[in-house]
């Protein structure tokens, strides 16, 4: 067999292909999409976490304007009345804040000119005296019952005298049926019948005055008496 030549091997090696060479622009365009695409997920990334913080950022504003607006809200009600009887001036102080809806309500009502005329149709001396334009749904047994009126008195302020307040009824939330009440003493048992929202600032002397008018066997009033207006007030 014949040998081949040293110098022709050298040639067939050389004639043999390599592997392919990538060239450098082929590398320029893969990092470049590469950065493309780096670069499209940092700015989603970026926009996504951006859009959330702006959401959680506008409803805490929402809160706070919400809580803002009510806090106003409140402080811009009234939080006097003068109520003007037949007797006299009576000014009260409202519980805005302990007692917002019996509030709310009154408030409404006397835009409504709801005790406008209102009579005092209930008056017990050294217990209450109360006002209404019917007829009030609790027996006189249950407002004096014996031991009650003075039986174990209690701290809290919705017990003392010269509070302003209205019962508790079934029909309560019937504006027609909201009536007000004023103590003339403590009383430490009227949690379950009176919802108190204000408090006498001045006319006290009025009140007892009230009080001290001739009454049947009912406890109405024998001559009439009742409230002429109620303005609001803002500031004494």
């Amino acid at each position: 067999m014949a040998r081949i030549k040293p110098q022709a091997l050298l040639n067939q090696s050389k004639k043999k292909k390599g592997p392919s060479r990538i060239s450098i622009s082929t590398i320029v365009v893969c990092n470049l999409v590469v950065a493309v695409v780096v670069l499209s997920l940092v700015t989603t990334y970026r926009h996504w976490s951006q859009r959330s913080i702006n959401v959680i950022e506008t409803q805490s504003q929402r809160f706070e304007d919400t809580n803002a607006a009510s806090e106003q809200k409140s402080y811009d009600l009234p939080g006097y009345a003068d109520i003007s009887t037949s007797k006299g001036l009576i000014t009260v102080e409202l519980f805005k804040d302990a007692s917002p809806e019996a509030v709310d309500r009154f408030l409404d009502l006397c835009q409504k000119d709801h005790f406008k005329g209102m009579p005092f149709h209930r008056v017990i001396k050294n217990y209450l005296v109360q006002a209404g334009h019917s007829q009030s749904s609790i027996p006189v047994e249950e407002w004096t019952s014996k031991g009650k009126l003075r039986g174990r008195l209690n701290t809290s302020p919705k017990h003392e005298a010269f509070m302003l307040g209205t019962p508790k009824t079934k029909g309560n939330n019937n504006n027609k049926d909201f009536e007000l009440l004023i103590t003339t003493a403590p009383i430490p048992d009227l949690n379950d019948q009176l919802i108190v929202f204000g408090r006498v600032l001045k006319g006290e002397d009025v009140v007892q005055e009230i009080e001290e008018v001739d009454t049947d066997e009912h406890y109405q009033p024998k001559a009439q008496i009742g409230i002429i207006s109620v303005i609001l007030k803002r500031e004494l």
